[in-house]
């Protein structure tokens, strides 16, 4: 990864409370998980922000070396990588994810 694509990561990531990198848009998800991961943040009626990776391969191939996690999408919360849709509809069942929102909007 270049350090122009791991300072555009950092911006994305430093300059959105909620920033979900994934297939699609958040209007238009592209692949089931990350629509799942759309319908969860959806739920929760909170801002975020998506980037589509197929837009652009070198963030595409940088967002898994930034996190080392290897699949989309991949959901940060206050500059922090939380994970993919397993991870985020297992926080959501448990009530955690909730409360990692409102702390970032908080914040």
């Amino acid at each position: 990864m270049t350090p122009e694509v791991k300072e555009r990561i950092d911006n994305l990531v430093q300059q959105n409370k909620i920033m979900v990198f994934m297939k699609g848009s958040k209007l238009m998800p592209m692949c089931g998980f990350s629509n799942n991961v759309v319908q969860i943040i959806n739920t929760l009626g909170v801002p975020y922000e998506t980037f589509d990776i197929l837009e652009d391969a070198e963030i595409r191939q940088g967002i898994k070396e930034y996190s080392n996690w290897p699949t989309i999408p991949q959901v940060y919360i206050n500059g922090e990588f939380v994970g993919g849709s397993d991870i985020l509809i297992e926080l959501y069942q448990k009530g955690d994810l909730q409360q990692m929102v409102e702390v970032a909007m908080a914040s």
